[in-house]
């Protein structure tokens, strides 16, 4: 099964409920929690919070690696066949909706190439994502009218695959079917419940040393990092560092930035009519995702 959600929604912690009473294991659907020493600032469960039970996916990037969805995908589904060949039963929760879908679903991600990648990145800095976004407009009016054109990263993607790969990149994207059978729970929750959740987590990060986290990865690189800098949080402590922003506005920013991210989330894993929506805050959570998983009766 798979527990998703927006950011601050409780995954983590419902996910380890759901193992324990599952005998199960964790597989981590988090793109920012594949990083070693990002922890405050992805909200990453301590080792002592995990409560004894296996996590698979978590920190297996160094700070200098490039997260990449088909090297996710591939080793992913490698700890799902692991933790069933174990006798458990593997529990999928995190919230970057393209890592679910390439673990859960029928996907073929197509070839990248760091060059074609680098002269589309330029690009962006260059003309701006408006302008990119139009020129996938042109170039696949499928894939264009499916991605936000503030999602930089997925449109610079779309026009990689297309020049490496001479066919639209809509003939990539996931098709909703999964490849073994699975019951999807996403938390649902009030977006100002949602919000004040944001900005006590952010809040608790600064507190709890995400300053300091963010200057001891920089020492490691964080600021070359193709993915790891633009994390939530981290691209708005290093702007602290610069003296660009104060650290109330980092904060402020951080928290705009993560409402933000719940949203796209939030359409992102809404088009998807398989998954069974819960209250977050339900009493009862833990018996009415499993009376979602018996009624479902999946075979994984």
């Amino acid at each position: 099964m798979a527990i998703i959600g927006p950011t601050a929604s409780g995954k983590s912690d419902f996910g380890l409920q759901v193992a324990a009473a599952l005998g199960g294991q964790i597989v981590n659907a988090d793109a920012s929690q594949l990083y070693r020493g990002m922890n405050i600032g992805t909200a990453k469960l301590s080792t002592a919070e995990r409560r004894g039970i296996l996590h698979h996916q978590i920190d297996v990037l160094d700070i200098a690696d490039e997260a990449r969805v088909a090297s996710y995908q591939r080793w992913a589904r490698s700890d799902l066949a692991a933790t069933r060949a174990a006798g458990a039963r593997p529990v999928v929760v995190g919230g970057s909706g393209l890592y679910v879908r390439a673990l859960l679903d029928q996907l073929d991600i197509p070839p990248t190439d760091k060059m074609v990648r680098a002269h589309w990145e330029e690009a962006l800095d260059k003309r701006g994502a408006d302008a990119l976004h139009a020129e996938l407009a042109v170039q696949d009016p499928v894939a264009a009218s499916r991605l936000d054109a503030r999602n930089e990263r997925r449109v610079v993607r779309a026009l990689e695959v297309i020049e490496l790969t001479g066919r639209p990149f809509s003939a990539s994207m996931p098709r909703r079917e999964y490849v073994e059978p699975t019951v999807m729970i996403g938390l649902a929750a009030d977006r100002q419940v949602l919000n004040a959740r944001i900005a006590a987590r952010v809040a608790a990060m600064w507190r709890d040393g995400l300053l300091e986290e963010v200057v001891a990865l920089e020492a490691m690189g964080l600021r070359e990092t193709p993915t790891a800098r633009r994390a939530l949080g981290y691209s708005q402590a290093l702007a602290h560092l610069d003296g660009a922003l104060s650290a109330e506005q980092a904060q402020t920013d951080t928290a705009i930035a993560t409402r933000k991210y719940a949203r796209r989330q939030m359409a992102w894993f809404g088009a998807d009519p398989r998954i069974i929506w819960l209250p977050h805050d339900a009493p009862d959570l833990l018996a009415q995702a499993f009376a979602a998983i018996t009624q479902a009766h999946p075979t994984t």
